[in-house]
Protein backbone atom coordinates (compact mmCIF):
# COMPACT_ATOMS: atom_id res chain seq x y z
CA UNK A 1 0.00 0.00 0.00
CA UNK A 2 1.02 3.52 -1.00
CA UNK A 3 0.98 6.25 2.12
CA UNK A 4 -1.04 9.22 0.42
CA UNK A 5 -0.47 12.92 2.03
CA UNK A 6 -1.75 13.92 4.98
CA UNK A 7 -5.71 14.87 4.28
CA UNK A 8 -5.00 14.41 0.46
CA UNK A 9 -7.48 11.54 0.31
CA UNK A 10 -10.69 13.77 2.15
CA UNK A 11 -10.01 16.39 -0.75
CA UNK A 12 -10.06 14.16 -3.42
CA UNK A 13 -13.46 12.33 -2.75
CA UNK A 14 -15.54 15.52 -1.68
CA UNK A 15 -14.13 16.82 -5.21
CA UNK A 16 -15.88 13.56 -6.67
CA UNK A 17 -18.17 13.77 -4.76
CA UNK A 18 -18.88 17.70 -6.03
CA UNK A 19 -18.08 16.71 -9.55
CA UNK A 20 -20.79 14.06 -8.83
CA UNK A 21 -23.88 16.32 -7.74
CA UNK A 22 -23.35 18.75 -10.77
CA UNK A 23 -23.27 16.12 -13.10
CA UNK A 24 -26.29 14.73 -11.40
CA UNK A 25 -28.36 17.92 -11.79
CA UNK A 26 -26.63 18.84 -15.01
CA UNK A 27 -28.47 15.67 -16.27
CA UNK A 28 -31.58 16.50 -14.74
CA UNK A 29 -31.79 19.77 -15.66
CA UNK A 30 -31.21 18.70 -19.27
CA UNK A 31 -34.22 16.16 -19.13
CA UNK A 32 -36.37 19.02 -17.44
CA UNK A 33 -35.98 21.58 -20.82
CA UNK A 34 -35.97 18.58 -23.06
CA UNK A 35 -39.11 17.28 -21.73
CA UNK A 36 -41.04 20.68 -21.81
CA UNK A 37 -38.67 22.46 -24.64
CA UNK A 38 -38.35 19.66 -27.60
CA UNK A 39 -41.25 17.16 -26.82
CA UNK A 40 -43.36 16.34 -29.69
CA UNK A 41 -47.23 17.81 -29.83
CA UNK A 42 -49.72 15.66 -28.72
CA UNK A 43 -50.76 12.86 -30.95
CA UNK A 44 -54.54 14.33 -31.24
CA UNK A 45 -52.96 17.62 -32.08
CA UNK A 46 -50.57 16.07 -34.77
CA UNK A 47 -53.68 14.45 -36.29
CA UNK A 48 -55.72 17.87 -36.06
CA UNK A 49 -52.54 19.60 -38.40
CA UNK A 50 -52.23 15.98 -40.61
CA UNK A 51 -56.06 16.50 -41.34
CA UNK A 52 -55.69 20.20 -41.82
CA UNK A 53 -53.24 19.21 -44.58
CA UNK A 54 -55.14 16.77 -46.62
CA UNK A 55 -56.34 17.33 -49.64
CA UNK A 56 -58.89 14.78 -50.55
CA UNK A 57 -61.43 14.45 -53.61
CA UNK A 58 -65.22 14.55 -53.28
CA UNK A 59 -67.35 12.49 -54.50
CA UNK A 60 -67.98 14.10 -57.89
CA UNK A 61 -64.09 14.08 -57.74
CA UNK A 62 -63.40 18.31 -57.01
CA UNK A 63 -60.90 18.43 -54.64
CA UNK A 64 -61.92 19.48 -50.69
CA UNK A 65 -59.47 21.45 -49.44
CA UNK A 66 -59.69 20.44 -45.57
CA UNK A 67 -56.80 23.53 -44.55
CA UNK A 68 -59.93 26.06 -45.51
CA UNK A 69 -62.39 24.88 -42.40
CA UNK A 70 -59.44 26.07 -39.80
CA UNK A 71 -60.48 28.13 -37.20
CA UNK A 72 -64.00 26.68 -37.03
CA UNK A 73 -65.53 23.98 -34.82
CA UNK A 74 -65.58 21.32 -36.63
CA UNK A 75 -67.41 17.90 -36.56
CA UNK A 76 -65.54 15.20 -38.45
CA UNK A 77 -67.79 11.94 -39.11
CA UNK A 78 -65.57 8.93 -40.70
CA UNK A 79 -67.98 6.27 -42.25
CA UNK A 80 -68.76 4.15 -45.43
CA UNK A 81 -72.57 3.45 -46.61
CA UNK A 82 -72.18 -0.52 -46.19
CA UNK A 83 -71.78 0.41 -42.03
CA UNK A 84 -75.76 0.35 -40.92
CA UNK A 85 -74.79 2.46 -38.30
CA UNK A 86 -72.95 5.30 -40.11
CA UNK A 87 -76.49 5.87 -42.79
CA UNK A 88 -78.57 5.53 -39.61
CA UNK A 89 -76.79 9.28 -38.22
CA UNK A 90 -76.53 10.69 -41.31
CA UNK A 91 -79.98 12.30 -41.11
CA UNK A 92 -79.31 13.61 -37.84
CA UNK A 93 -75.47 15.22 -39.05
CA UNK A 94 -77.41 17.04 -41.97
CA UNK A 95 -79.84 18.51 -39.49
CA UNK A 96 -77.10 19.26 -36.93
CA UNK A 97 -75.10 20.89 -40.03
CA UNK A 98 -78.10 23.48 -41.02
CA UNK A 99 -79.06 24.16 -37.17
CA UNK A 100 -75.38 25.02 -36.33
CA UNK A 101 -74.52 26.87 -39.78
CA UNK A 102 -74.53 30.35 -38.38
CA UNK A 103 -72.29 29.07 -35.74
CA UNK A 104 -69.23 28.58 -37.21
CA UNK A 105 -69.72 24.92 -37.02
CA UNK A 106 -68.73 23.28 -40.00
CA UNK A 107 -69.14 19.12 -40.25
CA UNK A 108 -67.11 16.84 -43.01
CA UNK A 109 -68.19 13.25 -43.41
CA UNK A 110 -64.52 11.54 -44.73
CA UNK A 111 -65.78 7.88 -46.36
CA UNK A 112 -64.21 5.29 -46.48
CA UNK A 113 -64.71 3.69 -49.61
CA UNK A 114 -64.75 4.24 -53.11
CA UNK A 115 -66.20 7.57 -55.03
CA UNK A 116 -68.48 5.32 -56.78
CA UNK A 117 -70.39 3.64 -53.98
CA UNK A 118 -70.69 6.94 -52.22
CA UNK A 119 -72.40 8.76 -54.88
CA UNK A 120 -74.68 5.66 -55.42
CA UNK A 121 -75.07 5.99 -51.84
CA UNK A 122 -75.62 9.94 -51.94
CA UNK A 123 -78.49 9.34 -54.86
CA UNK A 124 -80.67 7.42 -51.60
CA UNK A 125 -79.80 9.18 -48.78
CA UNK A 126 -79.12 13.25 -49.27
CA UNK A 127 -76.48 14.88 -47.31
CA UNK A 128 -76.11 18.45 -46.94
CA UNK A 129 -72.73 18.84 -45.89
CA UNK A 130 -69.18 17.91 -47.48
CA UNK A 131 -67.57 14.24 -47.88
CA UNK A 132 -64.30 13.68 -48.79
CA UNK A 133 -63.86 10.73 -50.13
CA UNK A 134 -60.70 8.97 -48.32
CA UNK A 135 -60.94 5.10 -49.38
CA UNK A 136 -59.62 2.81 -46.69
CA UNK A 137 -56.54 5.74 -46.22
CA UNK A 138 -59.11 7.57 -44.19
CA UNK A 139 -59.41 4.73 -41.43
CA UNK A 140 -55.51 5.18 -40.59
CA UNK A 141 -56.44 9.13 -40.53
CA UNK A 142 -59.33 7.87 -38.22
CA UNK A 143 -56.59 6.15 -35.70
CA UNK A 144 -54.84 8.80 -35.90
CA UNK A 145 -57.41 10.63 -33.49
CA UNK A 146 -57.44 7.87 -31.35
CA UNK A 147 -59.50 5.09 -33.00
CA UNK A 148 -57.75 2.35 -32.06
CA UNK A 149 -59.84 -0.69 -33.61
CA UNK A 150 -60.61 0.96 -36.86
CA UNK A 151 -64.12 0.61 -36.80
CA UNK A 152 -66.64 2.99 -37.72
CA UNK A 153 -68.68 5.07 -37.29
CA UNK A 154 -66.10 7.81 -35.50
CA UNK A 155 -67.01 10.92 -35.04
CA UNK A 156 -64.19 13.76 -33.65
CA UNK A 157 -65.61 17.65 -32.74
CA UNK A 158 -62.82 19.75 -33.10
CA UNK A 159 -62.70 23.19 -31.49
CA UNK A 160 -61.32 26.37 -33.55
CA UNK A 161 -57.78 26.41 -31.63
CA UNK A 162 -57.20 22.57 -33.18
CA UNK A 163 -57.80 21.03 -30.07
CA UNK A 164 -60.15 17.79 -30.07
CA UNK A 165 -62.98 18.22 -27.92
CA UNK A 166 -64.72 15.03 -28.15
CA UNK A 167 -64.07 11.57 -29.58
CA UNK A 168 -66.98 8.89 -30.29
CA UNK A 169 -66.79 5.42 -31.78
CA UNK A 170 -69.86 4.01 -32.70
CA UNK A 171 -73.38 6.14 -33.42
CA UNK A 172 -73.09 9.74 -32.34
CA UNK A 173 -77.12 11.46 -31.45
CA UNK A 174 -77.56 14.60 -32.41
CA UNK A 175 -78.23 15.29 -28.40
CA UNK A 176 -74.58 14.28 -27.65
CA UNK A 177 -73.18 16.83 -29.89
CA UNK A 178 -75.60 19.45 -29.12
CA UNK A 179 -73.72 19.18 -25.62
CA UNK A 180 -70.21 20.00 -27.20
CA UNK A 181 -70.96 22.01 -29.40
CA UNK A 182 -71.16 26.02 -29.12
CA UNK A 183 -74.71 27.61 -27.95
CA UNK A 184 -76.67 29.94 -29.88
Amino acid sequence: MTASAPGSTPIRRSRLGLWLVVAIVAAAGGAIVGHFALSPKPVADQAVETFFQTRLPDPAGAELDLSKLRGKTLVVNFWAPWCGPCVEEMPELTALHGEYAQRNVEFVGIGIDSASNIQQFLKKVPVAYPLAVAGFAGTELSRSFGNAQGGLPYTVVINPDGSVKYRKMGRVHAEELRKVLPGA
